[in-house]
């Protein structure tokens, strides 16, 4: 028993046991050179962040502000929106009125007093979008004729067809919380102006614009539009009517 104990502890291993680590025939599979140490450091230079585990910053995809104004400065899809109707809209009436605009250009030149002729146009320094001045222009009538001037800083997009009132860059709203009112092109048309009271305060009219600047959309400027012919025709039914009551 003990020479079958001894042959079994000593028993060499043949080529059926496998091949060694080296891939010597008869040696136990049980050690060999080691491999390539595998490492969690990341590769590149020394002390320069994984670009796979650094996460993008918060305000990767966050549009910036302009100062004061609470739109950012990157324009919103609406906005897009709203500039391609008034580019549209305006350079359809500038088409369709100007016969209008030339009548009123040429009774304006012929019916001038002045030896030279006086000026047609109005001027005007008001605040555009983000506060930028520019001169709007004006006929030299006290009709409603005298907006035509003003698709001209439409088209140019100086000015949107519905929007607040035009205000100087100096006036107490285009300064503090006011400002806001400046994040939109101010307009032809607007709340103010449809409004059925013809001596509408200015703290109400001034309601009525930041209304619009916060909430409005195209379909609002659609109805404003709508709405604009018949306030100006009441208006000036309503003007008409109180002149002989004022001459009895």
């Amino acid at each position: 028993m003990t020479a079958n104990r001894t042959h079994h502890a000593h028993r060499s291993f043949g080529p059926e046991d496998g091949p060694g680590p080296t891939g010597t025939p008869g040696l136990p599979h049980t050690s060999g050179t080691p491999g390539p140490r595998r490492t969690s450091e990341p590769t590149g230079t020394p002390g320069t962040p994984d670009p796979r585990r650094t996460p993008s910053p918060p305000y990767a995809t966050t549009p910036r502000r302009a100062p004061g104004l609470p739109y950012a400065t990157g324009l919103p899809r609406a906005f897009d929106l709203k500039r391609a109707f008034d580019l549209l809209g305006g350079t359809l009436l500038l088409l369709v009125l100007s016969p209008l605009f030339a009548a009123v250009a040429l009774s304006l030149a012929l019916g001038s007093p002045a030896p030279g002729g006086a000026p047609l146009l109005r001027r005007r320094e008001v605040a555009g979008l983000g506060g930028r001045p520019f001169t709007m222009l004006t006929f030299r009538t006290r009709s409603p004729l005298a907006a035509l001037p003003l698709l001209l800083h439409v088209v140019r997009g100086r000015m949107s067809l519905v929007g607040p009132c035009p205000l100087s860059p100096t006036h107490p709203e285009c300064t503090g919380e006011a400002r806001r009112r400046l994040s939109v092109r101010p307009g032809l048309t607007g709340p103010w102006q449809i409004s059925d009271r013809s001596d509408l305060p200015w703290e109400e009219r001034e309601l009525l614009d930041l209304h619009y600047v916060d909430h409005h959309w195209l379909g609002m400027d659609l109805a404003v539009l709508a709405r604009t012919l018949p306030a100006v025709r009441r208006r000036r039914l309503r003007r008409a009517s109180a002149r002989p009551a004022r001459l009895a």
